[in-house]
């Protein structure tokens, strides 16, 4: 954890900030939005973190995204089901098969953030979610509200992505 300090004060920065000047408050309220009937989790003084009924608010926003991804999967199936026609001229069946790829490339990325959501339950399951997998301090509510599917702190997470873009992986 000192050398995440030692970095972060280094490259002068101790706090993230978002590009767009926005913040977890209001990152997490546009999350948040999206699901009817999931209000911003409200702590109350002395509350424990990551106790019962903070655990089942995050199990019904990761449920309720869930559900979200896989209606969209059946959406595209269906879809391409139905637009599945053989074009006798190549510049339409080229545009379909291009059509075709981005939504399937679309629906891979999702595939993808299922198994993280999943993960997400799982660890919700165990007790283990809410707290960062590198130096094991809270994420906190409105970072996991913004992104329910966050393993690190804001802390780890800028390190890592210093890390990453400077060794270009």
């Amino acid at each position: 954890m000192s050398d995440l300090i030692a970095l972060l004060d280094a490259i002068g920065k101790t706090t993230f900030e978002f590009p767009d000047g926005g913040d977890l408050d209001s990152e997490a309220r546009d999350l948040v939005d999206e699901y009817p009937g999931i209000a911003p989790y409200e702590e109350t003084q002395g509350e424990e973190y990551m106790g019962e009924p903070q655990r089942e608010h995050f199990r019904r926003i990761l449920m309720q995204w869930k559900r979200d991804l896989m209606n969209e999967v059946d959406r595209t199936v269906h879809h391409m089901q139905d637009e599945a026609a053989n074009f006798p001229d190549p510049n339409d069946r080229a545009t379909q098969e291009s059509e075709f790829s981005l939504e399937l490339r679309a629906r891979d990325r999702e595939r993808k953030l299922i198994k993280k959501i999943d993960e997400a339950l799982a660890s919700v399951s165990s007790g283990d979610y809410g707290y960062c997998e590198s130096c094991g301090v809270e994420i906190g509510i409105r970072r996991l509200e913004a992104r329910p599917t966050a393993t690190l702190c804001i802390d780890c997470k800028t390190l890592d992505e210093i890390r990453e873009k400077q060794t270009g992986s």
